[in-house]
This record gives C-alpha cells, structure tokens and sequence, in this order.
C-alpha cells in the first residue's frame, strides 16, 4: 500500500513456438491490461483512440471485477475464469498465520504455493493442450512448469516511462511477427499509481489516462504497420477501479473500545479495506463482538458469514474473522500508515470499483456496446479465441457470444492441431497494487 510499491517489477518473459502445423483460420490474440483503470476514466478526458477502438469493435458498459478488489487476485481471475475462493490467490500478499510471515508483492512472486492451487493461467492451458513448450508466465511454477527465458527489469523501475510503455509494444510485435507466437499478456501498471498518489479526480490521474490513450494509440498503429490488424485480436481492460479515500471519521483498530491486539495472534491490516485477523485461543467470540459494530463503516465477520455473493471466502487461506471497509474508508491496524488519496479492494458492486472492457479484431463486431458482465467471464472469451479447450472455470462463454460475429472463424477447439506460441509481458501486479 506504500508509494514506493510502485516502482517494482516488470518482466518480459518469452517462449519461441515450434508450429507443427499453420492454421489460417485461428487468429491471434493480445490481451492488454492498465491497472486500475476505472470504468470511466474516458469520460472527463479526451480518449480519441479508446473512442475509435469502441467504434471499430465492442465497449462493455463496463465489467465488473472479482473480489476482493486487489490487482493480484483480479488479474488471476482473468487468467483462470475462476472466483477467489476457488484459485486461491485471496491477496496481494503471501502470509503464514501461524508464524506471523508476511511477504510483500515482490517476494509473493516467487512463493509458487500462492499461486499453484490447481487452477492454470490460460498460458499453460494452451501449452498443455498443445504440447508446446513450457511457459507458465511470471516467476511462480504451476505443477513443476515454468517459463525458459526471462528478462527482469531492476527492481527500482519507473513503471509510468511512456518510452518503456512503447518499448514493450515493439517487443510485442516482435514476438508476435518473428517468433510467431499467437498469445499474449501485456500489462501496465498505470493509471493505478497515479489515483493512488494523488487521487481519481486529480489532475495528474487525468493526464495519465491521456498518455494510456496516446499508448493505445501507438499500438494499434503497430499492429496495423506489423500487418497484424487482419488477424490479431485486441482486448484492453483493466483489473479494478479506484476510489477517493475519505480523511475523516477514519477507522482505527487500535482505538476500539475494548479491543486489544493481545487478544490476536495473526493479522493482516493497514492494506486499504480489507483485514484479517485470527483471535488466540479462546478469543475468537469477544473479538468479533468487540468488532462488528464498532464503525458504522467497517463490516467484520466470521468466516462462515462471510457473504456468499463474494465468492471469496470458502477457501482455506481465509482466515477466522474477516473484515471489508464500505467505498472510501480503509482500515487502520495499530497505527495510521495509509496516506494513499485513491484506493481500491472494495465491495466489486460498488460504482468505482467497476472497470473497463474493449476489445478490436476479425472475431469481434463493430460499434458494439454489450450489457455489463463480470471478469470471470473473460477467461472462457480468451480459450474460445484461441481455440482451446478451457479448464474447469467459473465463467460462462455465453455472456461473452454476443460480441463475437457469427462468422468469427474459430477452430473447434478439440481440433486445434499446432502448438500454440505463448508470451507474456508482465509487470508488478500486486506491487502497485
């Protein structure tokens, strides 16, 4: 939740494909995501190529995230299909709540378990049912597979450069024209940083979606200079929205009347809205009294209460008592160390928690506007694409068809007889949070 966070990790990982056989009627697919971009961020700011992109193709109203509202679990929501209690990936942050542990973005990267659960990102997917070579993407291993080739950048990275920005999209179109890869994940970790810093209504948030809708620009015209605008997909969307954190009438754990952190063994506080906590032995029902009506703003919980509607809470990782802040309130733990002006990792229903889908190509129709739906959904959209058979997964392509044109060639997907080539281009999810 630090400002420094956000200078971090980006990594370009690649895996050269070895086609067995081409198949013209299969096109290409790149899936961009700008971290917390908020469904309507393009509508105080003058968006030319986001506004041609929506003419050209489909504009969701806008999608509606997984809970809770954080960039690593969102993302991985996207990649799987599936809701957090079932792929596991509860937070930005890998902890142990028997030792105390906790592990920021950076270092959670690393920590395979966290994100080996069972449940694949859409790379392995398609290398499976493929037989390419192994590329699981990012520094985690999914059952023993991991990328071959890796360039990180320095862990101090200035991730809002709008050269670095176009540097990735040229490698992009690279690997997509020479190495012949047909799958793709860019991500940017813009314009999160900026409403974070200095809010979701600021001037500098605003300036930031102008240089998003520069960037979106140059790509498009990439791909149109690569040859690639025929038959390549493009979808832009994002992971969560933001919103402006309120100052006043603040919630302090600390300061609750009758709550002391003697009685907890484990927490995990001070990450915007959301907590966790597990009460000693013996503990558990004086906390959650003490708790779940000390703030007419702060929601706390058993974990069995949990409200299903989430899908988050069935899963062993969460803990015993489970709390959420409503939109614009975040949680103090034993001191106030959040001094962030946007926030997100609210309610997924609230307004600004909502984000962005767009999406260009030979299998998508123009000038489109579809009915809101969830992120869950996007995973099946991406293996219909590709012609991939989908692992078990939460989403429902039928949402989806309705963008798609009834003539989109797409393979039968038990048929698909050439090994997928897949990249990924990946920055600190989590770390800008």
């Amino acid at each position: 939740m630090f400002t420094s966070l956000a200078l971090v990790l980006a990594a370009l990982s690649l895996v050269r494909c070895i086609p067995v056989q081409q198949v013209s009627a299969r096109s290409k697919v790149l899936l961009v995501s700008f971290d917390g971009f908020r469904w309507n961020y393009d509508q105080d700011v003058d968006t030319p190529n986001l506004d041609a992109m929506a003419a050209e193709g489909v504009k969701a109203q806008y999608m509606t995230p997984a809970f809770i509202t954080l960039t690593s679990p969102c993302h991985f929501t996207l990649l799987t299909g599936r809701y957090l209690e079932n792929h596991g990936v509860i937070h930005n942050m890998w902890f142990d709540t028997k030792t105390g542990v906790k592990l920021p973005y950076y270092s959670t990267q690393g920590v395979d378990s966290w994100w080996d659960n069972g449940s694949l990102p859409i790379w392995i997917t398609a290398q499976r049912q493929a037989s390419s070579i192994h590329f699981p993407g990012g520094r985690a291993k999914y059952q023993g597979e991991e990328v071959n080739m890796k360039l990180v950048e320095p862990f101090i990275f200035n991730y809002s450069n709008e050269t670095n920005w176009r540097q990735s999209i040229d490698t992009v179109m690279e690997w997509f024209t020479i190495n012949n890869l047909d799958f793709i994940a860019l991500y940017f970790g813009e314009p999160d940083s900026a409403g974070h810093k200095f809010g979701p209504e600021s001037t500098q948030r605003k300036n930031m979606i102008k240089q998003v809708d520069r960037t979106i620009g140059y790509l498009r015209q990439q791909i149109q200079n690569s040859g690639l605008e025929s038959n390549l997909n493009l979808i832009i969307t994002s992971d969560h929205g933001m919103e402006t954190v309120i100052k006043t009438d603040e919630i302090h754990i600390k300061a609750v009347e009758n709550f002391t952190f003697k009685d907890i063994q484990f927490e995990l506080l001070d990450y915007g809205p959301n907590g966790f906590l597990v009460p000693k032995e013996g503990k558990l029902e004086h906390v959650y009294s003490v708790l779940k009506n000390a703030h007419p703003k702060l929601h706390v919980y058993k974990k069995a209460d949990y409200p299903k509607r989430f899908h988050y809470a069935n899963h062993p990782r969460i803990t015993p008592l489970v709390m959420y802040s409503d939109p614009g309130y975040v949680i103090h733990g034993r001191y106030k160390v959040q001094f962030n002006k946007g926030e997100h990792g609210f309610d997924n229903e609230a307004t600004n928690m909502r984000t962005i889908f767009r999406a260009v190509g030979p299998a998508f129709k123009q000038g489109l506007v579809v009915e809101p739906f969830e992120s869950v959904n996007v995973y099946a959209l991406l293996c219909e694409l590709l012609g991939i058979i989908p692992e078990p997964h939460d989403g429902s392509l039928e949402v989806m068809k309705p963008m798609l044109r009834s003539s989109a060639p797409l393979p039968p997907a038990k048929k698909l007889p050439v090994m997928l080539g897949i990249a990924l281009v990946l920055g600190c999810w989590g770390g800008i949070h």
